[in-house]
């Protein structure tokens, strides 16, 4: 249709009920164009973008990321790679992506034979006879006892059995509980484990080896582990690990943690608290999803005590709606992020004390209690540094 005719049909429009396509021709600016659907991520969208993310980390740090350290984003992406490793459906529709061999499983040898043929540096060449077992005693079956790793007397033992003396205590008052073994990847010095009911400490973790095996490197590690009864055992890492997978072994982890967040270095500074007031006072009752939020260095019992006689609890009774321990925590970084975070919704009331004097409580916010238990956790990671609360969404949304 020429221009002069698309003017002559706007100046001139059809009838009413006449067909629909003048409208469609005279849409010259596109009006009326469907817009186009954005394409629908897959779940193999997703996976190809978290595996990306793991080949970014090893491309950036030269390293494969590990998913026992304290550092949290570098933790998500080794328990990623692991998870991604444990399927091997994963693993085929990744293959793609593997610039690093970050995919590649080690094919065990078959045999003898298989593991001699793949020596291709002859390092296990055997011009001296030292391989030809045919004059030595005949072995024993494996679940010989004397198979098994033996254990000596343990040196010093006076300096370890308080430790496990003491765990035993915390595992009656409940501050360690016993879980099932994580993995290889737990057994670090310091931490203890339940070996067929015998617990167990590692001393030490000795020097990294390295061996190979099917033609890729691995490593070792000697232990120093200490047992209850008074012995002890030189094992590898791997050994260890494969005996307490074996048995059902279990470790011991302080209560609400796993094993690789909390160890003995760290130390218990005190605890994070959530309590909801009690107050008659109209104003205060009349508030839904008022919460404070405060830091104790001793039980949470003991600091309210008095809460009825503390401006700094609204001269009201408290209940204890949530309480957790915290490490390695400053008292000072605590209120500042709680602050920050929270600062949209901080209560602004002032209160008198009973000898007259104003006080305005800081740490009393009207925030859901979703809301803070995803806070607390957030600030023990260190995430909330990112987030502040939208009183309009009700949600912790990431800074501007």
């Amino acid at each position: 249709m020429t221009t002069t005719e698309t003017e002559n049909r706007k100046s001139h429009p059809p009838a009413p009920g006449a067909d629909l396509q003048w409208l469609i021709d005279s849409d010259v600016d596109g009006l009326l164009d469907m817009a186009e659907k954005p394409k629908k991520v897959t779940s193999s969208d997703r996976l190809e973008r978290a595996f990306l993310e793991v080949v970014e980390f090893r491309r950036t740090h030269d390293r494969v990321p590990s998913s026992t350290t304290r550092e949290i984003a570098e933790r998500k992406l080794g328990a990623r790679l692991d998870g991604i490793l444990a399927d091997e459906a994963k693993t085929t529709a990744l293959k793609h992506l593997d610039e690093f061999g970050l995919l590649e499983i080690a094919q065990t040898p078959a045999s003898i034979d298989d593991l001699l043929g793949s020596d291709d540096l002859d390092l296990l060449g055997d011009d001296s006879g030292l391989l030809d077992v045919s004059d030595l005693p005949q072995r024993k079956a494996p679940e010989a006892p004397d198979s098994i790793a033996k254990r000596t007397k343990a040196e010093g033992f006076e300096a370890f059995e308080p430790l496990f003396k003491a765990k035993h205590e915390e595992l009656a008052d409940g501050t360690y509980r016993l879980i099932p073994f994580p993995g290889v990847r737990s057994i670090e010095g310091g931490n203890f484990f339940v070996l067929n009911g015998v617990m167990l400490f590692v001393a030490e973790v000795g020097e990294t080896t390295f061996t190979v095996v099917g033609g890729k490197q691995e490593q070792k590690q000697r232990l120093r582990v200490i047992f209850e009864n008074g012995t002890e055992s030189s094992m590898y890492r791997q050994s260890l690990s494969i005996r307490l997978h074996e048995a059902d072994g279990q470790a011991l982890a302080r209560a609400g943690h796993d094993l690789t967040e909390v160890g003995d270095a760290d130390k218990e500074s005190g605890h994070i608290y959530v309590l909801r007031s009690r107050s008659d006072n109209p104003q205060i009752a009349a508030m839904q999803d008022l919460y404070k939020i405060g830091f104790s260095r001793n039980s949470v019992e003991k600091r309210i005590a008095n809460a009825a006689n503390a401006p700094t609890y609204l001269m009201a009774p408290v209940d204890i709606v949530a309480d957790y321990r915290t490490y390695n925590l400053k008292p000072s970084a605590l209120e500042h992020l709680l602050h920050r975070a929270f600062a949209e919704v901080r209560l602004d009331v002032t209160q008198i004390d009973t000898k007259g004097r104003k006080y305005d409580p800081s740490e009393w916010f009207v925030v859901p209690l979703k809301v803070i238990n995803q806070a607390i956790n957030m600030i023990m990671s260190g995430e909330i540094v990112d987030y502040v609360y939208s009183a309009t969404s009700q949600q912790l949304v990431q800074r501007d």
